[in-house]
């Protein structure tokens, strides 16, 4: 299992630099097109700044990319199959919760996420982030509050909850105890 702040900050450093450089983008450029502050594009990039879920979520939407899209080029997985122990782990630094890319290729439409949410932690994601993709959540483990627009739902083990048209959204575990949910992806 590959966790995230040595090699995985620096596979993520490396990739916005490359995703931003094969366009032929400037440090301001990315940030006019993520609403990133360029000051902090500059630190992630030379790994002096572990990025938010927030953050790398904005900035992969500006590379017209998910997430995980950038993630997965960013560890750059190539086989149809994923060994547990080679799942990549990513760490939120702003709250806590843990991402397993369990699968994802750029070749096939669907990528399966696992998230650990530790308790009152919370993740605001915008709805540009939703732009290119159909989203369900399956929660396994905990319970989940997601607030869709003006929508919100709680969801226990075993509930699921498939995304509408692109909103804002908030996915907050309000309990003591930490909440391990299934994301799959779609690409539109």
């Amino acid at each position: 299992m590959s966790t995230m702040r040595d090699e995985a900050t620096d596979a993520i450093a490396q990739r916005l630099r490359l995703e931003r450089e094969a366009r032929g983008w400037s440090l301001a450029d990315l940030a006019a097109r993520s609403g990133v502050a360029r000051a902090s594009i500059s630190r992630i990039e030379r790994g002096e700044m572990s990025p938010t879920a927030a953050l790398l979520v904005r900035l992969a939407g500006a590379f017209d990319l998910t997430l995980a899209g950038l993630l997965v080029r960013a560890e750059a997985a190539a086989s149809r199959l994923t060994r547990a122990a080679d799942q990549p782990v990513w760490r939120d630094p702003a709250t806590g919760y843990t991402r397993t890319q369990v699968f994802m290729r750029p070749d096939h439409p669907v990528e399966l996420v696992q998230v650990t949410m530790p308790p009152g932690g919370q993740a605001a994601l915008p709805a540009s982030s939703y732009a290119l993709i159909r989203q369900v959540i399956q929660v396994q483990s905990g319970q989940l509050t997601v607030t869709e627009g003006g929508e919100t739902h709680h969801l226990h083990a075993g509930d699921s909850l498939g995304f509408g048209p692109p909103a804002d959204v908030i996915i907050a575990n309000t309990t003591a105890h930490p909440c391990t949910y299934l994301v799959a992806l779609a690409r539109s």
